[in-house]
């Protein structure tokens, strides 16, 4: 049965979801040939919730479904109530403007899921696609915590199967597709690129892979103020924008297809 399964998914051309920064990152993916996105706002932090004006621009502009990031900060995935009381009303938020599915996570400061608050995000997303992100890498059992999604009745996870490359999470992930069968989806991440993509496919047997490709551009700014940084130490930051690569995504989308 596992190997009916594991032979199944590799003569599918695998779902590939693109993750983005903004609707110009949205955009570039969906030319690019993207089955899916997921939509966030600052990458540099691993993602967080994205504005409601970018959201609506996505609904009004995306040709492939887009999946919203709800994440509150940057940091860990420990949140107070106040955070996490935002996160349910985000939840509800995006649900009623029609998206098609959210994206977040809670742990437990123990290292296991919160069941409680994860369980309660996800009935508030109604009938909406629900995954869980990358705060499952961070959990102390991977095996338990998948099963603790499957209970909150979660549709998918993300994981680059606990390290921070999916080459090096290579077994990892291959027995979370044999764990999850179809009670899951896992949405393999984690350095995936033109290289290794499909590599990581065929040993792990995923029907879903989910990476960025992304390109620092110079700002257009003529005119910069050598003597203020909006954040950090690194002054050039402000001018200097991250953008999603098209022709680097169409390719590890062709490789990972092939």
């Amino acid at each position: 049965m596992e190997l009916d399964r594991l032979l199944t998914a590799l003569t599918r051309p695998p779902l590939i979801e693109i993750c983005v920064e903004g609707i110009d990152g949205l955009l570039a993916a969906q030319a690019a040939g993207a089955d899916r996105v997921e939509l966030c706002a600052s990458l540099v932090e691993g993602g967080i919730t994205p504005s409601l004006g970018t959201v609506r621009a996505a609904l009004d502009q995306a040709t492939v479904p887009f999946h919203v990031m709800v994440r509150p900060r940057g940091g860990d995935f420990l949140y107070s109530e106040t955070e996490y009381r935002s996160m349910l009303a985000d939840v509800a938020a995006l649900r009623d403007i029609g998206v098609p599915g959210v994206v977040f996570g809670c742990l437990s400061a123990d290292g296991t899921i919160d069941e409680k608050r994860m369980g309660e995000l996800t009935q508030a997303a109604g009938s909406l696609n629900v995954t869980c992100h990358r705060a499952f890498d961070m959990t102390r059992d991977p095996a338990e915590a998948l099963e603790a999604l499957i209970r909150c009745k979660v549709g998918r996870v993300l994981t680059s199967g606990q390290r921070d490359t999916a080459v090096e999470g290579l077994q990892l992930l291959a027995d979370l597709v044999k764990q999850a069968g179809d009670r899951i989806i896992i949405l393999g991440c984690g350095g995936l690129d033109l290289a290794n993509i499909a590599q990581v496919r065929q040993k792990t047997g995923l029907a879903e892979m989910h990476f960025a490709a992304l390109k620092d551009v110079p700002s257009a700014m003529r005119y910069r103020n050598p003597k203020v940084g909006m954040g950090g130490s690194d002054f050039d930051r402000e001018y200097r924008n991250t953008l999603t690569d098209t022709p680097l995504v169409a390719a590890t989308i062709t490789a990972a297809k092939a």
